[in-house]
């Protein structure tokens, strides 16, 4: 007699082996076997979920799309780079962006003009979110996304950025950890070099610096009446302190001066030396004629 669970079930696969080798009482013997499947499962509850009246009950960090968070994209490249499908297009410009500090050089921003990803060929591996520095592209709960066009199935930034409704938040840090300084660090504003230039702020606060020191001249000139010569000069001396015009930058590339171009390969110079020589004394030239 069978003693363990295997035992039993060693026995009792062989004895069904046994029986279907019978040639009569064989096949007979399987479809009995096959319909106690079946009518074991008839007596048990269905669980299916009717779909799409009934919605199923998803847990909230379910990885169904990627996101796109635009405000947070700097134009990087890094997730259309290591994605392995190459399924991700981007488009962008580069805007000039005004200096903060007069004097300072104006910088260039890179301005996100297309962001899609084309769900025909992602083969959700996940990459581009875990590659992406500034916290761009997340996983999305939401999965009814299907279309009837095979090209359809590229979503631009307005359709992904429309899946963060779902998004859950970071989850909380464990005790004692620190939190990253960038994470609550609000974006950096920025306006391009038009909009600045025509809001012009700067010289309406050097207009009115002067007004303190003439009220601060006014008493002394009361004072010294018997003197009309300081009055005379107060004109003169106010339009020093008038502001200064505003220096326009030249931004352009360098030019190569021919002459000392020249100069430099018949000394013997490497090309590529004298080359670099010949922008260097361009620029000092165009700098000298600036001020």
């Amino acid at each position: 007699m069978p003693r363990t669970k295997d035992e039993m079930l060693e026995r009792m696969r062989a004895i069904e082996k046994k029986i279907a080798s019978k040639p009569l009482i064989g096949p007979a013997f399987g479809l009995v076997k096959g319909l106690s499947v079946t009518m074991k499962t008839m007596t048990r509850r269905a669980v299916t979920q009717q779909y799409p009246h009934v919605m199923p009950d998803l847990p909230p960090r379910t990885r169904g799309v990627i996101a796109f968070k635009e405000e947070n994209c700097t134009v990087c490249m890094l997730c259309s780079r290591e994605c392995p499908d190459w399924c991700i297009y981007i488009e962008s410009h580069k805007d000039v962006v005004a200096p903060k500090t007069p004097g300072a050089r104006a910088r260039t921003r890179n301005m996100l003009d297309r962001f899609a990803i084309d769900f025909a060929l992602c083969m959700y591996c996940g990459i581009c979110v875990e590659v992406c520095p500034f916290d761009a592209l997340f996983w999305s709960p939401h999965f009814e996304y299907s279309e009837l066009d095979i090209e359809s199935l590229t979503h631009e930034k307005d359709v992904l950025g429309g899946w963060m409704d779902l998004v859950m938040p970071p989850p909380e840090l464990e005790e004692g950890a620190e939190a990253e300084p960038e994470r609550d660090a609000p974006m950096k504003a920025y306006e391009p070099a038009g909009v600045a230039a025509a809001a012009a702020p700067a010289p309406a606060r050097a207009e009115a610096a002067p007004a303190p020191a003439a009220a601060a001249s006014a008493p002394a000139a009361a004072t010294e009446a018997a003197a009309p010569a300081p009055a005379a000069e107060a004109p003169e001396a106010a339009a020093p302190a008038a502001a200064p015009a505003a220096v326009v930058e030249d931004h352009s590339p360098p030019t190569i001066d021919d002459e000392v171009y020249q100069r430099e390969l018949a000394a013997g110079k490497p090309e590529r030396v004298a080359r670099a020589l010949a922008k260097r004394a361009s620029l000092i030239k165009r700098r000298q004629g600036g001020s």
